[in-house]
């Protein structure tokens, strides 16, 4: 009776022990696998398979700041480029509340219905305080990030021009040699970002919103120029007569402005991204201008004018680099900040002296 004392329904009698429920081995293999480092070669074999995991590993290089990144990057880039430039380069801006992320995926989505692939270049602004970013395009675009024909990159601006990523042109580079024949770029859409996106596209494409005051206040001269045809988003229930108004107005104002080289005549389209409005038109819209200017040669004369534009943009961002990577400069910028903010010396004498010791000393590093 007393072996039987503390003996109750509850007890498990003891059996084979089970393995554990996470193999370990296979674990820090499936680690080993994928932190396998590839070499220039199977990068670019990759990317030329259509690998979409090689081509974001690919990118990522390309965005790294580390030297030995970018050095693998740069060689990847130049093995690409004979299979580049056969897409048509898209840019999308707009002004805050336009719903940028929601018209690309209903464009995308059409775009990918004709068979074509698409690429769509995100770019996220990075906060000035913590440099982070949210990078939530994909989260926005459900629909075209499970499209087999699309890929969407987000990237952080990372504090570059008006949020524009430093190395999205090596990107499109990138992409077009994996086989997408359209990309998107999307700008913050904060003002300056236009310029740099402008300079890396074959058709820009600015998204207005109606009915929420002055549409023609605060756009600047310089984006309205820069637009090939604008968007005006929303146009859908109560608010598709705003729209209409608002359509006549930037008509009015885009005849103000002189003839563009490409001789083409910027339009003014109404859309609506939830109910897939003008879509269709405004694709319309861009394969005429992509065939006019390529009859009239501007296409290739533009790419070419932005080819060498971006040379001199690779050569003052290396400049910039090598100067402020230098040990003697580096070493002396917190001397010099202490003093132009002591008021002991002037910001333009600072900086003056400063690049006088990197010319004298510090440029053959």
């Amino acid at each position: 009776m007393e072996s039987n004392k503390y003996k109750s329904a509850l007890t498990v009698n003891e059996g084979v022990e089970q393995p554990p429920s996470v193999n370990n081995d296979s674990v820090s293999s499936f680690i080993r696998k994928t932190k396998k480092k590839l070499d220039v070669q199977q990068f670019v074999d990759g990317i030329l398979s259509g690998n979409r995991t090689v081509l974001s590993q690919a990118i990522t290089m390309v965005e790294s700041s580390l030297p030995a990144h970018h050095k693998i990057a740069q060689e990847v880039i130049e093995k690409c480029l004979p299979y580049s430039g056969k897409s048509l380069r898209i840019g999308i801006t707009g002004v805050p509340g336009v719903g940028k992320s929601t018209f690309i995926e209903c464009m995308g989505v059409y775009v990918t219905s004709l068979g074509r692939k698409l690429a769509v270049l995100a770019i996220d602004p990075s906060s000035e305080r913590s440099k982070g970013s949210i990078l939530g395009d994909k989260t926005r675009m459900e629909q075209l990030s499970v499209d087999k024909n699309a890929f969407i990159r987000p990237s952080p601006s990372a504090g570059s021009l008006g949020g524009v990523a430093r190395k999205t042109r090596e990107t499109i580079i990138l992409c077009e040699a994996a086989g997408f024949d359209t990309i998107f770029i999307e700008t913050v859409g904060v003002g300056q970002s236009e310029t740099a996106v402008h300079s890396m596209v074959d058709f820009f494409l600015l998204l207005m919103l109606a009915g929420a005051g002055d549409e023609l206040q605060g756009i600047k001269r310089g984006i309205m120029e820069m637009a090939d045809t604008i968007a005006i988003t929303k146009a859908d229930g109560n608010n598709f007569h705003k729209a209409e108004i608002a359509s006549v107005q930037y008509r009015t104002a885009l005849q103000l402005f002189p003839k563009s080289d490409s001789e083409w005549i910027p339009q003014v389209l109404l859309c609506s991204a939830i109910n897939g409005f003008g879509i269709d038109k405004l694709w319309e819209t861009i394969s005429n201008y992509t065939q006019q200017t390529q009859q009239n040669t501007y296409f290739h004369k533009r790419r070419q004018q932005q080819a060498k534009y971006w040379m001199y943009e690779t050569i003052n961002e290396a400049l910039n680099d090598h100067f402020y990577r230098n040990p003697q400069i580096a070493n002396r910028l917190p001397e010099y900040e202490a003093m132009v903010v002591a008021d002991q010396l002037t910001s333009f004498n600072a900086a003056k002296q400063l690049l006088t010791k990197y010319f004298e000393h510090g440029i053959a590093d």
